[in-house]
């Protein structure tokens, strides 16, 4: 399975913060990859080239140049799991995506009492969020 990235940041010490479009964050540590493959040498010398670290297009890896780039699934088996107040939620494109669904379907599953507004999904602005947790349950697993 593909567990897309979302957003990616450079942090001090040649790690990266990677978010994940199903509401996880991990830490990437950089540094061992110095050692196993030349390409990664420039980023220790170069650590404004590791600052411009970008999501891929398709959210399937990030990269630095041409040369450079980390797959999704390298990053979210070899990253450490960190916790934030945002673990476990997602913006419904993100969950809609994932599950193959429409927006209409978890609106109307909102509007039929199906998914709790305020429990399992919440509106921020223009944004609606839901939890991973309430997808599965009423969705099952992932569909990508």
């Amino acid at each position: 399975m593909f567990h897309k990235v979302k957003n990616v940041n450079a942090l001090p010490d040649f790690r990266l913060s990677v978010q994940f479009a199903e509401g996880v964050t991990k830490i990437y540590d950089v540094k061992p990859l110095f050692s196993k493959w030349a390409p990664f040498r420039l980023l220790k010398e170069s650590p404004e080239l590791f600052s411009g670290v970008d999501v891929d297009k398709g959210g399937y890896g990030i990269v630095w140049n041409d040369e450079i780039d980390l797959s999704c699934d390298e990053l979210f088996e070899n990253g450490e799991t960190v916790s934030s107040p945002f673990d476990g939620l997602m913006a419904f494109t993100d969950a809609t995506r994932l599950w193959g669904l429409n927006e209409s379907t978890l609106r109307k599953a909102i509007a039929y009492g199906k998914l709790v507004n305020g429990v399992d999904a919440c509106k921020y602005g223009k944004q609606w969020v839901i939890s991973t947790e309430a997808m599965k349950r009423e969705y099952g697993q992932p569909k990508s």
